[in-house]
């Protein structure tokens, strides 16, 4: 990837100058950006790619291994022209949220039921997460009810959530590193961690909050039965 990704580094940066390697149509790559590219479950980033004066929309995306920016028109610089981008803060903000939230609910999840993540999203209104939990709906209500009363007890306790690097094998030695029951980080060097120390620690090169009290308080919204090893829950942060 050509890419430097500056949310990786730091979640915060809202705007970001960064000069244009490629433009194809509408479609845009950069030498840096601070927009996700929807990989992880997260939902991608959107905002705007600004240059002389013009203002264009954008979208992130993660295509043939690039984060690629959509715009919605075919714009005016070239490969080599250095352009502003700016995200949607109030979304992606909201996204940083529930991501964390969802490790915590993770965590708990998997230490009290050894239940694995099967799917997810997340989206700046709500996230979903199905787990391979077993048992009645009474009974996946209740755990899904005291896992959530327990994650917001976390939250609540104001714990910095720490992002470094380690050796992709040091990392996989690490118990609980991954929570996704058929799906392995990618095969490199070095792997992203995302810990809340006692709590959780995943790979994740996703964007986070940099303290649990920012989560707020998480709310579920509603409980499925998906079949077989997948109960889904659907939840929000006010």
């Amino acid at each position: 990837m050509r890419t430097k990704l500056l949310y990786q580094e730091d979640s915060y940066i809202k705007e970001f100058d960064a000069t244009v390697l490629e433009v194809s149509g509408n479609e845009v790559v950069l030498d840096k950006t601070a927009f996700h590219d929807g990989t992880g479950g997260v939902q991608a980033d959107s905002g705007f790619i600004e240059f002389a004066g013009e203002r264009y929309a954008a979208t992130a995306a993660h295509k043939g291994g690039e984060v690629v920016h959509i715009l919605d028109r075919t714009p005016a610089f070239k490969p080599g022209d250095v352009v502003r981008g700016v995200l949607d803060w109030e979304k992606r903000y909201r996204k940083m949220r529930l991501h964390t939230a969802a490790h915590i609910l993770a965590a708990v999840l998997y230490s009290k039921h050894n239940a694995l993540i099967t799917g997810g999203d997340i989206t700046p209104d709500y996230a979903r997460d199905d787990f391979n939990i077993e048992g009645d709906m009474a009974t996946v209500r209740r755990i899904f009810e005291e896992a959530v009363a327990e994650a917001n007890e976390i939250a609540k306790r104001g714990l910095e959530v720490k992002v470094y690097w380690l050796p992709r094998e040091e990392a996989l030695k690490i118990p609980g590193i991954v929570k996704l029951a058929e799906k392995m980080p990618p095969d490199v060097p070095q792997l992203r961690i995302v810990e809340i120390p006692g709590v959780d620690i995943q790979a994740d090169g996703g964007p986070h909050v940099k303290n649990t009290r920012e989560i707020g308080t998480i709310k579920i919204l509603k409980i499925e039965n998906r079949g077989k090893g997948k109960k889904r829950l659907y939840y929000t942060v006010e």
